[in-house]
């Protein structure tokens, strides 16, 4: 098994015969369906959390893998079992889809993967992160931009992500002078691709939606916008609702970068994810809150989110940074290269190198993908490490060591 399923997964990837891809991917998800590997959805969990039936504090991390994914979720696995971890999402946004060069089945395949290398068995939570509208496009052509997520949520299902966060805060209008009014478009729009999700999810799942109210990078959301949203949506749907909401809290993507290239320190609003977590339980049975923008914040903080009603937390750049940190410095030079090549008409007036590549140095992986992939084991173990490392520290801190039990009891 070990050297076929690395065999399988890199065809499956970069095989230039799209015949050989397709059987690759289907002998794959085949023999993981066979060996208990079932991708699942966090909606019964996190409806549990909500019943207040599990009473530990934990958060729920989840892990957006921009590029070695099979390498990195294998480095999770092996930690899940190490650990007896129950709930880890391994998630990926619309965005990332793009420049990381990673299909939603694709992805989904490589996590698969890697449980099959791992010998997992049991649930896999594989999750669409941040199915977000353009304001400016919506505003422009509302029924192309709508079309475009519900394509790409009708894609993602049929790779099995059963877990779907929808993004339309970006339509979140601050202007209007009630949070009602603030929030009519977003409660509109997450109920229409909310029952969209419930028409295509297949009859022995209900897939786990998010909701957002805050977009992240603005202004802190308060309980008042989460029961404007909460009021209207529910007013508009006949079916299962969403089972969490994203919040903002005073993080931003990427974390803030000063002119040396170091990020900038923040103040998160644990109060405020206390609040509307506790409102989400109490009134909604929704999980809680959730925090978007994290893997940069110190090491410190992450003990904090569970006791502040947190159900989830997303982490991706400060992998991405690990990976940048410690990759082979020609393979870095080179990308950065194309960076400086290829998007220099994004820089902002009077960003330094050290901010212009942190913001854009993202865009290389889907480019540099193979690259990544082929490299030796001695030049991907010190990144492998430091990923290690880190997942270990942040999985102990939020709580997740010896939650297998749970699983078990929810999922069989």
């Amino acid at each position: 098994m070990d050297r076929t399923i690395d065999h399988q997964i890199f065809q499956s990837i970069f095989s230039k015969d799209e015949g050989t891809k397709k059987n690759a991917r289907q002998t794959i998800r085949k023999t993981a369906d066979e060996k208990g590997i079932l991708p699942s959805s966090l909606f019964t969990l996190y409806k549990a959390i909500g019943r207040r039936e599990i009473d530990r504090q934990l958060t729920v991390p989840a892990i957006n893998i921009r590029t070695l994914t099979y390498d990195t979720a294998r480095i999770i696995f092996k930690l899940m079992h190490k650990h007896q971890i129950g709930p880890v999402i391994f998630e990926i946004a619309k965005s990332e889809m793009g420049y990381t060069d990673q299909t939603p089945d694709e992805y989904a395949v490589s996590i698969i993967s890697a449980a099959l290398k791992e010998n997992y068995k049991g649930p896999v939570f594989i999750q669409g992160d941040h199915f977000q509208l353009n304001k400016d496009h919506f505003e422009n052509h509302k029924g192309r931009e709508i079309h475009t997520v519900e394509v790409l949520i009708k894609e993602s299902i049929d790779a099995q992500f059963y877990n779907i966060d929808i993004d339309a805060s970006t339509l979140v209008d601050l202007k209007q002078p009630t949070a009602e009014k603030q929030q009519e478009l977003n409660s509109e729009i997450t109920a229409h691709f909310t029952s969209f999700i419930r028409n295509l999810q297949p009859p022995d799942i209900t897939v786990a939606v998010g909701g957002e109210i805050g977009h992240i990078g603005g202004v802190n959301s308060t309980t008042q916008d989460f029961r404007a949203f909460m009021n209207q949506y529910l007013a508009q749907i006949q079916t299962d609702g969403i089972s969490k909401v994203s919040i903002q809290t005073g993080s931003s993507h990427g974390g803030t970068v000063m002119p040396d290239g170091t990020v900038k320190k923040v103040s998160i609003d644990f109060s405020t994810l206390d609040a509307i977590g506790q409102l989400a339980k109490n009134k909604y049975g929704l999980g809680g809150a959730v925090q978007h923008g994290a893997s940069t914040l110190p090491l410190e903080l992450f003990d904090t989110f569970p006791k502040n009603n947190t159900v989830e937390i997303h982490l991706a750049t400060g992998f991405q940074n690990s990976v940048y940190t410690h990759m082979p410095e020609k393979l870095k030079e080179e990308m950065y290269s194309y960076v400086k090549n290829h998007f220099s008409n994004e820089r902002v007036d009077g960003q330094s190198d050290e901010q212009f590549l942190y913001k854009l140095r993202k865009k290389a992986l889907g480019p540099f993908k193979k690259q990544l992939w082929e490299l030796r084991s001695e030049e991907k173990m010190p990144i492998l490490s430091a990923l290690g490392k880190q997942f270990e520290t942040i999985f102990e801190k939020l709580g997740v060591y010896n939650t297998r039990g749970i699983l078990n009891e929810y999922y069989g």
